[in-house]
């Protein structure tokens, strides 16, 4: 099976710069935000990705008005 062939599927993880667009905010505001801990991210070689999950729960907070998005990104 080619990637052509390979049915589409939202992504795993998110890189910064997918997070920044997506966030519309600076890549440096999303390094601060893992590095301060109000972001969860993995390093894999040096590179730093968001779990779309980490996202998709940020979304979540946010329209369900919950307190967890109080001081987190």
């Amino acid at each position: 099976m080619s990637i052509s062939e390979m049915p589409a599927q939202a992504p795993t993880f998110y890189d910064v710069q997918e997070v920044a667009v997506m966030l519309k905010m600076s890549r440096m505001t999303v390094y601060r935000a893992i590095s301060s801990g109000e972001l969860r991210a993995v390093r894999v070689r040096g590179r730093l990705l968001i779990p779309a999950q980490v996202i998709a729960s940020l979304v979540e907070a946010a329209v369900a008005g919950t307190d967890e998005t109080q001081g987190h990104i």
